[in-house]
């Protein structure tokens, strides 16, 4: 008697330990920026840049634009080949820009 409760308690947990649990879809994997955002982005990015390197925008060179789980990156360099990267929000806010 006792053996077969436990046979029976062993199963239910077995039973418990399969089951899958549905994992919430987080809300900075599913944004998307729209094509309009990714290019003011892109401007403020050049224009942040351009201040703190002291030049025109027109120096200012975009190499890349990256989505993470929870920013945005947008690279580039200055025409004396000075690198940075400017980082953005979920929603697309202008965060900082760091000198590399």
């Amino acid at each position: 008697m006792m053996m077969r409760a436990l046979l029976l308690l062993l199963s239910a947990l077995l039973a418990g330990c399969g089951s899958q649990e549905t994992v919430p879809k987080q809300k900075a994997q599913s944004s998307r920026v729209s094509p309009a955002r990714s290019l003011d982005m892109e401007q403020l990015c050049k224009g942040e840049a351009a201040h703190k390197y002291n030049t025109g925008t027109q120096a200012i060179d975009v190499t890349g634009f990256e989505q993470f789980q929870g920013s945005y990156e947008v690279r580039g360099f200055t025409a004396r080949n000075e690198s940075f990267v400017c980082s953005f929000d979920p929603e697309g806010h202008f965060l900082h820009l760091s000198m590399r």
